[in-house]
């Protein structure tokens, strides 16, 4: 096990490939001089211009020109700078990047990773903050991923690579500076599959990305007042482990589903109808949404500090069904006296 930032773990899950696959290549603004924020540092003198490409500023062109050099037989990884500026390729990424391999009846595949780094980074507002993951789970042909530590940083940018659809790697910025224990040698991150980021008994919380350490936080506060919360980090939004979520829920019989994205149509409502569905009859409490309000990202630090979802919040949550699993066994013990 090797100690690395998120971003370090990142740079080595995509050197790595590059070496192992010369059709793996990068395109995207700044990418020769490094990355705006430095992730590509050392790419150029290593892999030289013509795998590490630095393009024009236009987003429409980048993602166009990723679908064309995946459909001619290469493995493009096409950076988007930040998830905020995807949306000036959204027609590319919705109708043909997602589309191709349906509309060609599978004569036709799409294999390129699009980088987001994505959430809120302090002073960035509200151009340049927004979590977008519902938007693309919403959209079928995409893969959608967010990692959340060092080695889901490495491991999954490797399983996003190496896959023949193209993959959404959504990174979380506002933490890529923490460390965390990455697996020496070619260790990826099965797609698609939930980890229990924490053992508990009595609440289950869903998270994914940069909430998750927010949430492992809150579910230590909780601790403390005698809530056992146990953690699953989703890893993989589309698909997502819903096997891995309904089978701690089944056992905890109360839920908490938090991410930095805004509550409303947010796609923890999404896990939060399906556990609905599928365990109607087992809840003890009302399943609670924790997200931020739906307001654009306010730039005022003071704003910021009240928009942004913290432990705190994700506390009062948990807080709150398990009032509901104490009013549900207190109703259970004066129906049987």
């Amino acid at each position: 096990m090797n100690e690395m930032t998120l971003i370090a773990a990142t740079q080595a899950g995509l050197a790595e490939e590059m070496r192992r696959d010369t059709r793996v290549w990068c395109l995207g603004e700044d990418l020769a001089r490094g990355g705006v924020f430095g992730q590509y540092a050392g790419f150029l003198e290593e892999f030289g211009p013509k795998r590490v490409v630095s393009t024009p500023i236009s987003e429409a062109m980048i993602m166009s020109a990723g679908l064309g050099a995946a459909l001619a037989g290469t493995r493009p990884v096409v950076e988007m700078r930040i998830a905020d500026f995807t949306l000036c390729a959204m027609d590319e990424l919705v109708n043909q990047v997602a589309k191709v391999r349906y509309m060609f009846g599978g004569q036709a595949r799409a294999p390129m990773v699009i980088r987001m780094p994505h959430g809120l980074a302090r002073f960035s507002a509200a151009q340049h903050s927004q979590s977008l993951e519902a938007w693309l789970v919403h959209i079928p042909g995409l893969v959608v991923l967010a990692p959340a530590t060092a080695a889901d940083c490495k491991g999954l940018m490797k399983a996003a690579i190496r896959s023949d659809d193209p993959v959404i790697l959504f990174e979380p910025r506002s933490i890529w500076a923490s460390t965390g224990e990455v697996p020496g040698g070619d260790d990826v991150t099965p797609i698609g599959v939930a980890r229990i980021a924490r053992r508990g008994d009595d609440v289950t919380l869903v998270s994914w990305s940069m909430t998750v350490p927010l949430a492992l936080a809150a579910a230590e506060s909780a601790a403390r007042e005698g809530i056992s919360v146990e953690v699953v980090d989703l890893r993989s939004l589309w698909p997502w482990d819903k096997e891995a979520v309904l089978a701690s829920v089944a056992r905890t019989r109360r839920a908490v589903i938090a991410h930095e994205a805004v509550k409303i149509a947010g796609f923890g409502a999404e896990i939060a109808a399906t556990i609905g569905e599928e365990l109607a009859g087992t809840l003890v409490a009302p399943v609670v949404r924790v997200g931020a309000p739906r307001i654009p990202v306010p730039y005022a630090p003071l704003l910021e500090d009240a928009y942004r979802v913290t432990s705190e919040k994700i506390l009062a949550g948990l807080r709150q069904v398990a009032r509901g699993r104490s009013a549900a066994h207190d109703d259970r013990s004066s129906a049987t006296t």
